[in-house]
């Protein structure tokens, strides 16, 4: 086992003797190919981070609604986990595992902090979710949009700043044309 920081959605590697992803259909899941399947490794990994993260967010905050709503939050990680475990397992990929721990991208040392801390998680997720619906096909595509969607909620619920565009990159500002006088 090794420890991941937290946000990396990197798949682990394989074991030498696992085996092999194929983008070929199983008797039970869906053809999905290499790009398809690498953005839902990512997303498996990234919801294993998830549901790390949301275990230090609880643990720092009070018995409150924040609290409950960090519950909740565990809980749609936990099963958007296990819904992408089934897929990747149904299409004949093994999916990752967890890693052994996680280094989380800053100190928390108090309410605030875990706040900050799921916002960043959300936020991350955001552009996770983002390559997964670029990559997978039509049926998945909309698991992937919802997934998107329920994060920037969160994130947004969290303190996180809205975005346009949530999971993509900020397309910075706007340089509108500007007239030119022809001679």
């Amino acid at each position: 086992m090794h420890a991941t920081a937290l946000g990396d959605t990197t798949p682990p590697a394989a074991p030498a003797d696992s085996p092999s992803e194929s983008p070929t259909a199983s008797a039970t899941g869906p053809a999905l190919g290499n790009e398809a399947l690498t953005a839902l490794q990512g997303a498996l990994s990234a919801e294993h981070a998830a549901i790390y993260g949301y275990g230090v967010v609880g643990a720092k905050l009070p018995e409150d609604q924040q609290r409950a709503d960090a519950r909740t939050a565990y809980a749609a990680h936990q099963a958007r986990r296990d819904a992408w475990q089934r897929l990747l397992a149904g299409s004949g990929a093994t999916p990752v595992a967890a890693a052994g721990g996680y280094q989380l991208p800053f100190p928390i040392t108090d309410a605030a902090g875990a706040a900050r801390l799921a916002a960043h998680i959300e936020t991350r997720l955001t552009t996770v979710y983002a390559d997964v619906v670029a990559a997978v096909p039509g049926p998945q595509r909309a698991t992937a949009a919802d997934a998107l969607r329920e994060a920037a909620l969160r994130a947004h619920r969290w303190g996180a700043a809205p975005t346009a565009f949530p999971g993509l990159p900020d397309p910075g500002p706007s340089t509108a044309p500007t007239p030119t006088s022809t001679p």
